[in-house]
């Protein structure tokens, strides 16, 4: 079978430096979970920043650039959403107590 070349393989220093990580793993870009969960999250994300750039409320702008930032650079699905959540969590408590 010919690699995927649509798949992305970390060669970094710190891979050269510490002996004790394991080699990279192949990120596969067409897992319908981890694209459903970025074109989800960065979604959310920019709904958030467009809500908060008109009402010119700080913390929505802030928390929906953080959510598409996590929906772009994270490349576990699972973590992408446990964080996402926790942004979200962050931002309505954070406008509640009225930041």
């Amino acid at each position: 079978m010919p690699p995927n070349p649509f798949s992305i393989k970390s060669h970094g220093q710190a891979d050269r430096i510490c002996s004790s990580v394991t080699p990279a793993e192949t990120v596969n870009l067409f897992d319908t979970n981890f694209l459903f969960a970025s074109l989800l999250w960065g979604s959310i994300g920019a709904g958030y920043f467009i809500y908060g750039k008109k009402q010119q409320a700080m913390m929505p702008m802030i928390g929906g650039v953080a959510m598409v930032l996590v929906s772009c650079f994270v490349s576990s699905w699972l973590l992408m959403s446990l964080i996402c959540i926790a942004v979200m969590v962050a931002v309505y408590l954070l406008a509640k107590r009225g930041y």
